[in-house]
């Protein structure tokens, strides 16, 4: 009998307990027994149960930083003035010097738009994102969550009131956002905003999220709403 301790991250295939490698597609599984693509540098600040990510808005640009519980700074990236493509960078601090990961956009219009989340020191696709246009245009702000293969796994979407709320109330930009998470249909995470006169939070409990996603792309979800969505209220 073949214990299973997870699915591999880049086909979904039964992992057996103690493997290194996929026996399907080659993913490695990491020393801690977490799964992750081939070629993946493994860092477990990506495996954890709680993150927020702080915007500032300023004169320029608007500045986010991605925190753990303990509000120890894991990233930081700064919004782009003008662009055609989505090119999000996010670097190890507010220095830009040492680049972490990126979030690519792959079509030039973004209301259809697929973004890949990519590792910046191996060039690997980690996840992927598709912005749900129909959906994000009229009703509520939603992403389906794809894995580096570009098949569907999940979904981070708006609540329906408060989505309508936001879009067509006077002074619905106001209203504290809240996003469902889900995986193969199941809720595993809620992502709730605190609003701020300058400025906006977001926090994601992952505690429930499958060990084996990189959060990045989660939290590559998160940035995108607050960079494209937010920006179109």
């Amino acid at each position: 009998m073949v214990l299973t301790m997870a699915n591999c991250p880049s086909c979904g295939n039964p992992l057996a307990e103690g493997g290194v490698f996929c026996s399907k597609c080659g993913a490695r599984v990491d020393a801690q027994g977490v799964p992750r693509p081939a070629g993946t540098a493994y860092s477990p600040i990506w495996y954890g149960n709680f993150y927020r990510i702080r915007k500032k808005v300023i004169a320029i640009a608007n500045q986010y930083w991605i925190e753990d519980g303990q509000g120890r700074q894991l990233g930081f990236s700064r919004q782009k003035i003008i662009r055609i493509k989505e090119d999000i960078r996010i670097f190890a601090d507010d220095s830009m010097t040492s680049e972490i990961f990126r979030i690519r956009q792959e079509q030039v219009m973004d209301m259809w738009g697929t973004f890949a989340v990519i590792d910046s020191a191996t060039n690997t696709v980690m996840g992927k994102l598709r912005r749900q246009a129909l959906t994000s245009g009229v009703f509520k702000d939603e992403y389906l969550l794809l894995d580096a293969n570009g098949n569907a796994v999940g979904r981070v979407a708006e609540r329906g009131g408060r989505g309508l709320a936001r879009k067509y109330l006077p002074g619905g930009s106001l209203v504290p956002e809240q996003l469902v998470v889900e995986f193969y249909g199941q809720q595993v995470a809620e992502i709730k905003q605190q609003f701020k006169v300058i400025g906006d939070i977001w926090e994601v409990d992952c505690s429930r999220v499958p060990p084996q996603m990189d959060r990045r792309t989660l939290l590559s979800s998160m940035l995108l709403m607050g960079m494209i969505e937010r920006d179109r209220k």
